[in-house]
């Protein structure tokens, strides 16, 4: 599989359920499989680049930066499935990094700061929805009670504790600690896999 990556190749994204066998070939050495990653995840870094305010050269080197460190880890991803939010993340380190290096601050006027947009930046479609899977996996591993609880607990509106006492035969007053104990629980799941990390991504 070649690693050079001089020009940005035209193509759709893919769906997500193919993403994990696509990098999965590209690793064993499928080309074809390889350019497919590039066709759908080239744009979202060009993105995240430019929203950094990067000029063209240095959005060029983080882009490349980020296909070769990919190829670098290709064969060790623990979740190749994921490989857009590992882009995306991979992405903007290396751009902040090219900011420092060259001691940049990015302006927005002459005197007052432009607002920060409240549009998803580039790549977080990818990473929102991956942590909405993480998130959905590690709480299917709770023990039953505990996912009650919790359900009950970020209902809209969230019923009184009167209501989830009798609901759940739970003393209103062990309500709190056993929260605790629950969101302890889901923490731990979340931390064994690695996907806690990717929730404070």
């Amino acid at each position: 599989m070649s690693t050079t990556i001089n020009r940005r190749p035209k193509g759709g994204e893919i769906g997500h359920d193919h993403v994990g066998r696509l990098v999965l070939l590209a690793a064993s050495g499928d080309e074809s499989s390889w350019q497919r990653l590039v066709q759908s995840f080239d744009g979202m870094l060009h993105s995240i680049a430019r929203s950094h305010r990067l000029g063209d050269a240095d959005t060029a080197d983080v882009v490349q930066t980020a296909w070769l460190r990919l190829v670098e880890h290709l064969g060790d991803l623990r979740e190749p499935e994921r490989v857009g939010p590992w882009l995306a993340t991979t992405a903007r380190r290396e751009c902040v990094r090219v900011l420092a290096r060259a001691g940049k601050q990015i302006t927005f006027g002459d005197e007052c700061p432009e607002r920060e947009s409240t549009h998803p930046r580039p790549g977080d479609d990818w990473l929102i929805a991956e942590r909405n899977q993480a998130l959905r996996r590690s709480f299917a591993r709770l023990r039953a009670t505990d996912q009650a609880l919790l359900r009950m607990l970020v209902a809209d509106p969230c019923p009184a504790y009167e209501e989830i006492g009798a609901t759940l035969g739970m003393p209103i007053g062990s309500i709190g600690p056993t929260r605790a104990r629950a969101l302890e629980r889901l923490r731990r799941e979340l931390s064994s896999d690695g996907t806690l990390e990717l929730l404070c991504a």
